[in-house]
């Protein structure tokens, strides 16, 4: 299993408990049909039934955590926060697995790399990700 596996997992395996069952929808009769204008302003689009709140879950886990991790900002707090080996050898490894290409040695841009590209997989894989964090 790869880092970004465990990262997933790790976060997917907590969406039961930071989402509330979702309430019985009412019976209710059929409206009578209504006619529709032709030109309709588009709609949001509604999020799929089993999206991840990856930012619900994170900030949830934080606030239940001891230590100040900032996972919004931090690969290696977002790793902490998960449970998982942050060390830099992992976190190349992590590099290898998304396609990083740049110096592994410079652990800064790689770190800012890292923690954007695992956002934007996340979301990908089914995880609501705020723009900011992609």
């Amino acid at each position: 299993m790869g880092i970004f596996s465990k990262i997933k997992d790790a976060i997917f395996g907590h969406k039961a408990q930071a989402a509330p069952a979702p309430a019985p929808a009412p019976q209710a009769a059929a409206p009578a049909p209504v006619e529709t204008p032709i030109a309709q302003t588009a709609a949001p689009q509604p999020v799929a039934i089993d999206a991840v709140d990856v930012a619900a879950i994170l900030d949830n886990l934080a606030s239940n955590n001891s230590q100040k991790l900032n996972w919004k900002v931090s690969i290696v707090d977002l790793m902490k926060l998960l449970g998982l080996d942050s060390s830099l050898e992992n976190r190349k490894e992590l590099a290898g697995e998304l396609g990083f290409t740049g110096d592994t040695n410079d652990s800064a841009s790689m770190n800012i790399w890292l923690h954007k590209a695992v956002m934007n997989e996340l979301a990908k894989n089914g995880g609501v990700v705020p723009d900011d964090l992609k």
